[in-house]
């Protein structure tokens, strides 16, 4: 990220994008002015702005530290969201009559008990060698014979793929700037798949990986715990040219692709941790009115997590001002690189925002705190709950609410829940999810076209995906109830189509659903300059825009509740294990 101040913006290296933000308001820079608080008032039983942003301000604070998968932040937000599920009267629907539905994530740490090294010589972590986690099912390495593979980035030079079977490959790779690439153009899903009979794949790469990246290696990555086989993969292992030396017995720059080297002694390992703080869906029911149809549910999403906090704190103002002027699909987007115009233009806004804040714009920053992703979603459904509860006259159907944990890791909670879900999964008849309804105005750049060409917000902006790829009559249904319910709403297909790049139909929890053929909907006003970053925060969201969308969802949930039939699904049903394909 960025420095604290942005007067060394002129060393980024990347591409910038258009100025769209400052010709769209006389004073683009207006929200960073607006108040960090926000006085909460009780809520009522009708979806409004107020509602959503008393109960979005606690959700998103900085005290919640981005609500990250296993931290004391979700923990917080997980509980809060099932007291007031209980409040509402609403049933526990998780594990053993709770709200709660444990998840099976556990931490995969590196293992300093393991050993590694060649004829005698034993490695040391993180000063030898840096070990990558592959996943839970990684090849032992002890007792195989080196190879040199051949230089990563020379397709020409590596060694067929027979002749790394059962063997430890090492590969070479150069500086940067040269024209093998760097330890990162090693690719670790390209390398593997060309060698996954191999017992590992070491990378004479470690010499060239910055400090933060090895710091970064050592973090443990979260892994849900699935009922599937993993697949057993090659051990990965970045090396310095030192130890890969040793494992070929020759200089790494000598080595002829296919000679053999000496045997592997050890191999690193990996093993679980259990989470600082229990992975947990909340899941609640509220029953149908029809005893007939109460046993069928209408299920209605969001994802209660998000991505903590940076080690790199920033000054607030000069992120925001950065991106929103040439970064304008926040994480979606490049670095820019910035001519010096750029940089004063930069320069000269964040001073004159800092004088007319009085210095308060200027405060550090280094909590994600997800107001819009997804605290906007989990907030919603809370509120649609609220309302579905207060109603003297119920769905026919069952309403089925959860809140996913794990999504920013890989959908884990929603891959977890439809896997092991605490009703009947084929009594799930269609699943509405909410991530990100915060934002969608016209000087937002809410994604892009197929073909490359930004998206823009603008009055009743949002997006619907995925809503006719299992069935054609639920995408149908939700324009009508748009119309016939005055919603006012105006939908955007063109993150849906087919083989987008940025593959936003499965990047959300509606997929895990999906692959099980139940029919879904993805609701959301999309991506805008400070998606994944520390500015999302509640002061920038368009509350009525969130209360427009959350009215229409609960209208198309009523609508699907109340159907005498299911809606049809007309689509080939996936394979549930397959790979998501937009």
């Amino acid at each position: 990220m960025a420095q604290p101040f942005v007067r060394s913006l002129a060393l980024l290296t990347l591409t910038a994008v258009p100025l769209v933000a400052q010709a769209q308001t006389a004073d683009p820079w207006a929200a960073l002015l607006r108040p960090r608080t926000h006085v909460a008032r009780p809520t009522v039983p009708a979806i409004t702005p107020g509602d959503l942003a008393t109960r979005l301000y606690p959700f998103a604070d900085d005290s919640m530290k981005g609500r990250l998968l296993g931290a004391e932040g979700n923990s917080k937000g997980v509980e809060y969201i099932a007291r007031e599920a209980q409040r509402m009267g609403l049933k526990p629907a998780g594990d053993d009559g709770t709200f709660f539905q444990a998840v099976p994530v556990f931490a995969h740490t590196f293992d300093a008990a393991g050993t590694f090294g060649v004829d005698g010589t034993a490695f040391t972590a993180w000063t030898d060698y840096a070990p990558r986690d592959q996943g839970r099912a990684q090849r032992s390495m002890d007792g195989a014979q080196v190879v040199f593979g051949g230089t990563w980035g020379d397709p020409a030079s590596l060694i067929p793929a027979s002749a790394a079977e059962g063997k430890v490959v090492v590969l070479r790779v150069v500086p940067a700037g040269s024209s093998g690439g760097t330890p990162g153009t090693a690719n670790r899903t390209a390398a593997t798949a060309r060698f996954r009979g191999a017992a590992g794949i070491v990378v004479a790469g470690m010499d060239l990986l910055p400090a933060t990246t090895l710091r970064a290696y050592q973090t443990p990555s979260e892994e849900l715990r699935s009922d599937e086989a993993a697949p057993v993969l090659p051990s990965w292992t970045y090396v310095t040219r030192r130890a890969a030396g040793l494992l070929l017995g020759v200089d790494v720059d000598s080595a002829q692709p296919g000679a053999a080297g000496r045997r592997v002694s050890g191999t690193p390992r990996f093993a679980d941790r259990p989470l600082a703080f229990p992975a947990r869906n909340v899941v609640a029911v509220l029953p149908g009115s029809d005893p007939a149809l109460r046993g069928e549910y209408v299920a209605i999403g969001a994802h209660n997590d998000h991505i903590g906090t940076s080690q790199r704190p920033v000054a607030h103002d000069s992120i925001y001002i950065l991106n929103h002027l040439f970064r304008q699909e926040g994480a979606d987007s490049d670095w820019p690189t910035l001519t010096p115009e750029q940089v004063r233009q930069v320069n000269d806004a964040v001073a004159d925002v800092r004088r007319r804040s009085g210095g308060a714009s200027a405060r550090v920053d280094s909590v994600y705190n997800g107001a819009d992703d997804d605290g906007s979603g989990s907030v919603s459904v809370l509120e649609i709950a609220q309302w579905f509860a207060s109603r003297p006259v119920k769905p026919r159907r069952s309403l089925l609410f959860v809140w996913h944990v794990g999504e920013e890791e890989g959908l884990y909670g929603s891959e977890h829940f439809t896997d092991h879900p605490t009703v009947p999964r084929d009594s799930i008849v269609a699943q509405l999810n909410i991530d990100m309804i915060g934002r969608g105005g016209a000087g937002d750049v809410t994604g892009s076209s197929k073909a490359g060409e930004p998206l823009h917000g603008g009055p009743g902006y949002v997006q619907l995906v995925g809503s006719r790829r299992v069935s054609t009559e639920l995408g149908d249904l939700a324009e009508s109830v748009n119309a016939s319910g005055h919603h006012g709403l105006r939908f955007d297909y063109s993150m849906d189509a087919n083989g987008h790049p940025q593959n936003i139909y499965c990047r959300s929890d509606h997929y895990e659903y999906a692959r099980y053929a139940i029919p879904i909907i993805f609701f959301t006003t999309g991506g805008h300059a400070d998606y994944h970053q520390v500015t999302d925060e509640p002061q920038y969201i368009d509350y009525d825009r969130m209360a427009q969308v959350a009215r229409l969802v609960a209208d198309v949930a009523s609508h699907v509740g109340n159907l005498d039939h299911r809606p049809a699904v007309d689509h080939a049903k996936p394979d549930p294990h397959g790979e998501c394909v937009q």
